[in-house]
This record gives C-alpha cells, sequence and structure tokens, in this order.
C-alpha cells in the first residue's frame, strides 16, 4: 500500500476523501488515457504512486468548478 494514503496528510490537504479520489481519477486519466507526461521523474514509480507524489509536491491541485446556485436558470432568472 502506498504509505501516504496511510495517513490523513493528503486527504486533509485536499478537503476530503472524495476530492481527494476524484483528483486521482482525474490524473490518472491524463496520464494513461490522453498521454500526458507526469510532472516528476517515474523512478520505477506505478502511475498511481506517481500521481499521489505530484499532490504531495503540490505539482497538481483540484480546481473545482463553482456549482450554480438552485432555483435559477443558466441567465440568472430565478425559476
Amino acid at each position: 500500500m502506498i504509505e501516504a494514503l496511510r495517513s490523513d496528510e493528503i486527504v486533509k490537504k485536499l478537503g476530503g476523501r472524495f476530492k481527494l479520489c476524484a483528483l486521482i481519477q482525474r490524473r490518472m486519466k491524463e496520464l494513461v488515457v490522453d498521454g500526458a507526461r507526469p510532472l516528476i521523474e517515474r523512478e520505477g514509480r506505478t502511475d498511481l504512486e506517481l500521481v499521489i507524489e505530484e499532490i504531495l509536491q503540490d505539482k497538481i491541485a483540484p480546481i473545482w468548478e463553482a456549482e450554480e446556485a438552485p432555483g435559477k436558470s443558466e441567465d440568472g432568472a430565478v425559476l
């Protein structure tokens, strides 16, 4: 198991386990499916280990889209 996942440091850094999972999933897709290059040296690490280390080194961070207020349409009219 990846040691960084045993502590809550990385979970607290991102604001919860769901956000951590979402970020890992998004970055894994970029690496595996889209062919993105790693932001750190691989040094024999698996893709998951690489993503975790990128997060710990602040090479990647989540950018969450702002949620639309309930009861309003896209043009701002109240429904």
